[in-house]
């Protein structure tokens, strides 16, 4: 009896410790359960946000950015632009289908009385263009671009020399009969703008090959406060300032090699042409080389530029019995310029300046082109030759043409920028009077700088002013769209304002100034 006892009492003291033992362990597990439990997430992670479609509707595209939603595929990308408008001008010009601008809002020889009209282009040039970007290996990329500007009113190409054809025989006494016009380095095709293909390597830059902007055309976007605005930029509308350094027809490069290295808040490149005329190159020779930075908001760039026996495009302002209509004058020169960019960005504030100065001088081959009789040579063939006759040699004294300008955008509204800026162009007096040792093969004046009774003075060559000023706001109500408003007034003197007069009647008047009121609106796609 005793023995059974003391086995009961043995499996009873086991069974306690055993049950002790597991309700210990238990309590150990959950303890150790609650202290990682403790550094878990309470919740799952939402997912990310879906990016909206931005061609789910005509209004989401449009307050998308080109760049957020490109029309692309396989690497090519078609983009462009539309710029249309109208205004008001106290001495407007006739619209030129084929001229860039397609009027003159800056103030010209071919602006007469105040009018209404149609602006194209006001902000931008219209264009279109497909552009290439595609990876062949890690951090390089094959990259392309075609690009054509056109008017938006009669969907002509831009084409500068056409719009001097169309004017080539009115004299200054017909100037009521003229439409806009002036050399440019568009002339028509569907490579106006450019056309390159090339490479491009994350550290090392990018090397291109066809037709493509100098970098003194990539620095009057960049530095100009209205980024090169036909409406209200003397930079834009004047293709001698800056862009062309002198010479319009030298602000874009046929087929030429451009390298650019941009790394590390540094820049520097250069571009040169190969071939000259015959390649449809505003000049027989010419290169420019860019060195430049970006420090902060600071950004600058100083550029040199060099063209040898560059043309400009002219007309002839009467009939001649050995001239065809669709024969241009031609003003040879060799361009030494510099040009220097500069703007500052601090919060809503962009201030922009810059400088530029370029001599223009006697033509390398002088001999070749001026001794030779009334030859006629082919310039600016953009798909299309357009015949000149070399003038007599108009810098025996070189012309030093000089343009200052200031400017600054203000953003308002993180969709509204207000925008001012001021230019002035000079130069000096490069007149040539005819006396005894001047050669006979250079063109001569028979006066010297002096007011005639309109107050004019007699000659292009005497020193002279352009001076303008504008005003513009720009709304963005969404991100492809801009609404602009603005005016420029401008004014000529001196030899600047040389020609300048409309016929009333029997009288002239002189008319050095205009100012132009244009409003339009831009679509970016």
């Amino acid at each position: 009896m005793l023995a059974a006892v003391r086995a009961a009492t043995t499996v009873g003291l086991t069974m306690r410790l055993l049950k002790s033992l597991l309700l210990a362990s238990a309590a150990g597990l959950l303890a150790v359960s609650a202290a990682a439990a403790a550094d878990l997430p309470t919740k799952k992670t939402p997912p990310a946000a879906e990016k909206p479609n931005c061609y789910a509707t005509f209004w989401t595209w449009l307050d998308s950015t080109p760049a957020d939603c490109p029309l692309s595929a396989y690497g090519i990308t078609v983009y462009g632009t539309i710029d249309m408008g109208g205004g008001y001008e106290t001495h407007a010009s006739k619209f030129n289908k084929y001229y860039p601008n397609g009027v003159n809002e800056l103030i010209g020889k071919a602006s007469n009385t105040a009018a209404w009209q149609g602006v194209p282009n006001g902000l931008s040039q219209s264009n279109i263009g497909v552009k290439i970007k595609e990876q062949v290996a890690p951090n390089w990329n094959i990259v392309g671009d075609v690009n054509f500007g056109f008017d938006p009113y009669s969907l002509q190409f831009a084409n500068g020399p056409q719009s001097l054809e169309d004017n080539n025989f009115y004299t200054s006494h017909q100037q009521y009969m003229t439409s806009a016009n002036g050399d440019s380095s568009r002339a028509g095709g569907i490579d106006n703008s450019r056309a390159y293909l090339g490479v491009n390597n994350t550290t090392f830059g990018t090397l291109t090959f066809g037709r493509q902007y100098s970098f003194t055309n990539d620095a009057s976007s960049a530095y100009d406060p209205f980024g090169g605005a036909y409406a209200f930029s003397l930079i834009g509308t004047s293709g001698t300032v800056e862009a062309g350094t002198g010479e319009t027809e030298t602000a874009r490069y046929n087929e030429s090699f451009k390298y650019l290295y941009n790394n590390n808040g540094i820049r520097a490149g250069a571009i040169a042409q190969v071939g000259g005329w015959a390649q449809g190159n505003g000049a027989q020779d010419a290169f420019q080389a860019d060195l430049g930075g970006d420090i902060g908001g600071f950004s600058f760039d100083a550029i040199y530029a060099y063209a040898r026996d560059a043309v400009k495009l002219g007309t002839w302002g009467a009939t001649s019995g050995f001239i065809t209509p669709d024969e241009l004058k031609a003003t040879l020169a060799d361009v030494n310029a510099g040009v220097v960019g500069a703007k500052y960005k601090w919060q809503a504030l962009t201030l922009f300046g810059g400088y530029e100065y370029a001599r223009l001088s006697t033509p390398s081959d002088f001999d070749q082109y001026y001794g030779t009789g009334n030859n006629v040579y082919n310039f600016n063939d953009s798909w299309t030759d357009y015949p000149a006759q070399v003038q007599k040699n108009v810098f025996y004294k070189p012309e030093d043409l000089q343009v200052l300008w200031i400017g600054a955008k203000y953003g308002i509204l993180s969709n509204l920028d207000a925008v001012v800026g001021y230019y002035h162009e000079w130069q000096n007096d490069y007149t040539v009077v005819a006396v005894a040792g001047i050669p006979s093969n250079v063109k001569t004046q028979s006066k010297t700088c002096a007011a005639n009774s309109l107050g004019n003075l007699a000659y292009s060559t005497c020193a002279g002013t352009t001076d303008a000023i504008s005003g513009m706001l720009d709304w963005r109500p969404v991100k492809r769209v801009d609404l602009y408003g603005g005016v420029m007034y401008s004014k000529v003197a001196g030899g600047m304002a040389s020609g300048f007069t409309v016929p009333n009647g029997t009288t002239q008047w002189t008319n050095p100034n205009n100012t132009a009121f244009t409003g339009g609106v831009r679509v970016n796609f």
